[in-house]
């Protein structure tokens, strides 16, 4: 891996990135111990599906992407976005008026290696240049919430059990000023 360039997705990435919403999805919930849940894995790639289709119907005003490429291969992605029904709702709408960070994936064969802080940090960027001040990000995945908790420190609320016993979902709200780089 060379140089990794990070850019807004275009109408002719959505085919390979919807195949990458899959894999790494589908590469979460097996190292999550949920491989046989495909319903789930199912619903949860069709809302990434869903909210890259809004950032290209509302020209990033609703849901914004950034992608991650190794040459002409998608290798990560992030986006912002309105706050989930789910924040909303499990913060008594505390949240409601914040964007959530999410959609922060890496191809498995590309993790651990800098890709998504490259991201996080374009992401800062990006928001820092909007005028974002605040915002939301939340996780059910285990292996995930280990970097959230190394990043941003304990999260907010923590819905204990909220998935299955033992798969706590974890939310959390970050000041783009206390955002720290790295």
């Amino acid at each position: 891996m060379d140089k990794v360039e990070i850019r807004r997705p275009r109408t002719e990435d959505i085919k390979e990135l919807n195949s990458f919403f899959r894999i790494v999805i589908t590469d979460t919930f097996i190292k999550e111990g949920l491989g046989e849940r495909l319903n789930d894995i199912n619903d949860e790639v069709e809302v990434k599906e869903k909210y890259l289709e809004s950032d290209f119907e509302s020209n990033g005003e609703k849901r914004y992407f950034l992608i991650a490429l190794d040459g002409d291969k998608i290798i990560g992605s992030i986006e912002y976005g309105s706050a989930s029904d789910l924040i909303c709702n499990s913060t008594n709408n505390a949240f409601k008026e914040l964007i959530e960070v999410g959609t922060v994936f890496v191809h498995p064969d590309y993790q651990r290696m800098g890709v998504g802080n490259l991201l996080l940090n374009t992401m800062y960027f990006t928001l820092q240049s909007k005028g974002i001040e605040e915002f939301c990000l939340d996780s059910g995945y285990i292996s995930a919430q280990k970097i959230w908790k190394k990043k941003f420190g304990d999260p907010n609320y923590m819905l204990k059990d909220y998935w299955d016993k033992g798969y706590d979902h974890m939310i959390w709200r970050i000041k783009v000023s206390d955002w720290v780089l790295g």
